[in-house]
Parts: C-alpha cells; sequence; structure tokens
C-alpha cells in the first residue's frame, strides 16, 4: 500500500471495496492499473479509494476484466488527507518471536526479530492472515544455515522473515515488475542483502534454477499451488519441506487430497479467520 494524494477540497472520494473471487495478487494489479495509489487489506476484501471525478464504471470494469468472479462495491469515503490517514490502518504484528511492522511503527522492537516492510504496492505487509501463517510456521521449521526459495514473494516479508530466522541463503522470486523495486528496498531497509536476493520472473521457470533448497516459501492461490507441487518437490534437497499459503479454508479438504495425491504428507497447519496455510514434506 502506498500514499494517496490529497482530496479536491470539499468533495468526497469513492471507496471501492473488492472480494476476490479468485486471484487476489491480479486484482491488486488491476486496481493500481485503473489508479488507484493505495489498497488496504480488510479482512477478505481489497479497500482503497479514488479521487472526486473518477469514472468508476471503468474501474469496475477494470476490476471484472482481472476476476469476473468478484465482488465490487462502491461508496462515499470522507474528504479526509489519505496521504496520512491510511497509515493508521497498518499496524504492527507480533507472530511468535518475529514483528512485522511498518517503519514508523519498528523503533521500539528489537531488530534482528523485526521484519520492517514499507507498505508499498507490493503485496504482504503482515495485514493479511495467509502472510502471518507463514510467518508463524516458519518459525517451527527454518534451520540455520538453510536454502530456502520464496514464491510470489511479494513485498519480500517472508524472504526477510527466513533470512532472520538463520537461513544464509534466500531467493525471493516475484513476477509483477512493479514490486521488484519495494521488495528490493525492504531487504536493504533489514539489513540482509548479504542473504536476501530479489529475482523477477515465473517462479515455475526460475525454481529449477536456484534448486536446491531446503524451504520452499508459496503464499500464492490454490491453483497455482498445485501447479507447482511437481516443481517444489523437484527443487527440495532431501529432507526439504514446504509451506503452502494463500488456500481458503473451504478448499482445506481438497488440498489435502491433492497433496497426498502428490506424494506430500502434511507436517503442521496454521488456520486464521477464512485461510488455511500448511508446512509439507515429502513421504
Amino acid at each position: 500500500m502506498t500514499a494517496t494524494p490529497g482530496p479536491e477540497r470539499g468533495k468526497p472520494w469513492l471507496s471501492l471495496r473488492v472480494r476476490a473471487g479468485s486471484d487476489r495478487e491480479t486484482l491488486l494489479g488491476a486496481l493500481f492499473g485503473a489508479g488507484s495509489q493505495g489498497v488496504h487489506e480488510d479482512g477478505d476484501s481489497l479497500l482503497t479509494h479514488f479521487p472526486p471525478g473518477t469514472d468508476v464504471e471503468a474501474v469496475r470494469a477494470a476490476v471484472l476484466a482481472a476476476d469476473a468472479r468478484a465482488q465490487v462495491e462502491v461508496g462515499v469515503a470522507p474528504a479526509v488527507d489519505w496521504s496520512e490517514a491510511w497509515k493508521e490502518r497498518v499496524g504492527a504484528h507480533r507472530l511468535g518471536d518475529l514483528v512485522v511492522a511498518p517503519p514508523w511503527l519498528a523503533a521500539d522492537s528489537d531488530p534482528s526479530r523485526t521484519i520492517v516492510i514499507d507498505p508499498g504496492m507490493a503485496f504482504g505487509t503482515g495485514e493479511h492472515p495467509t502472510t502471518r501463517g507463514v510467518v508463524r510456521l516458519m518459525q517451527r521449521i527454518v534451520r540455520v544455515g538453510e536454502s530456502v526459495a520464496d514464491l510470489g514473494a511479494g513485498s519480500a516479508v517472508l524472504a526477510i522473515a527466513a533470512a532472520k530466522l538463520g537461513a544464509s541463503r534466500v531467493v525471493a522470486v516475484e513476477m509483477d515488475s512493479e514490486a521488484i523495486g519495494n521488495a528490493e528496498e525492504n531487504v536493504a531497509r533489514n539489513g540482509v542483502t548479504d542473504r536476501v536476493v530479489v529475482v523477477e520472473g515465473d517462479a515455475g521457470v526460475l525454481l529449477p534454477l536456484v534448486a536446491p533448497v531446503d524451504l520452499v516459501l508459496a503464499n500464492i492461490i490454490s491453483s497455482v499451488l498445485l501447479q507447482l507441487l511437481p516443481r517444489i518437490a523437484d527443487a527440495l534437497a532431501p529432507g526439504g519441506r514446504a509451506i503452502l499459503s494463500g488456500v481458503l479454508y473451504e478448499e482445506r479438504e481438497a488440498m489435502l487430497a491433492a497433496i497426498a495425491a502428490e506424494g506430500w504428507r502434511v507436517v503442521d497447519e496454521d488456520r486464521e479467520e477464512l485461510w488455511w496455510s500448511a508446512s509439507i514434506a515429502r513421504r
């Protein structure tokens, strides 16, 4: 999320609440492409604002072109200065031994255990349950000196967390070119440039090139996770594990069946609100 410019004096802004039908990250791209400069994750919804005079039907069309099953609600927002007001909706999250926080809330936390994320255009500020689920699970399995691949890295929050937990080599793979700069800035901000490298490209193509790794992190929608499972298996070193997230809890049974059919077993699980995350290993 990034700050938006101040409103036209005396005129209300438009608010847009979007519930994703399938692909949350594609919707984020569509909203930014339509002119949004700030998106807030509110449960299972994406909330954003547009200045007076915005062609809201054009925005709606862009959203539905990206996700035909998306639900779009349009309302009127008070004329406030969003350049500062949005910060109130971003908090610090203590997740086990780690804290995920924006820069203005990180000063009182231990730098060695704090992942400082500037809420830019990239997904992954700690505000979404899928991010938090992976951070909780990875603390139970990351070992010092391991190598990690973070697929669909977004802001690189998970890659940075892996480095803070002791991983010695982390490759953050992200295909959205607009997210790369934010990810690189976050890596530098957290002082882990010696361990984390951000790579732009398709996870399915790049994962074999960075293999073998001890752990794969994949916070992506379930349909893509299923496509990636064989490549993840091939990329893991002996005894390697993966953490999958981005799965709705209502999809859990179908995902468990698919995981088992591919020769995996579930080692650990995490649930928050509507979302399910799991640590898996080869049988």
